[in-house]
């Protein structure tokens, strides 16, 4: 099931500097330039880094699509100070883009 345009837009206004773009019915979501996570199934996922997993300790890791690794699910969108500090500690911690040739 693809994600709604509606929760990923509720997604993207909770958290300032949260982009997304549009990869095979799911959206990847982008903070300062870096890939943090995603929207699959209207779930908002995140990648597992030991400050992610810090700040949501007991979030459950899921799939978010077969052959995919385990990522962190949010439940709690709606507490706008959590993502913030969610998404700028997982931008601190995430290695720079590679650049592309």
């Amino acid at each position: 099931m693809a994600s709604s345009k509606e929760f990923l837009n509720f997604v993207l206004e909770q958290c300032g500097g949260l982009s997304a773009r549009p990869m095979m019915g799911e959206y990847l979501l982008y903070y300062g330039g870096k890939v943090v996570g995603g929207v699959y199934d209207n779930r908002l996922l995140v990648k597992p880094t030991p400050s992610a997993v810090a700040l949501i300790p007991n979030a459950p890791m899921e799939l978010p699509y077969d052959g995919a690794k385990r990522m962190l699910l949010v439940e709690d969108i709606e507490d706008r100070e959590l993502l913030e500090k969610l998404f700028a500690a997982l931008c601190r911690e995430l290695p720079e883009p590679k650049k592309r040739k």
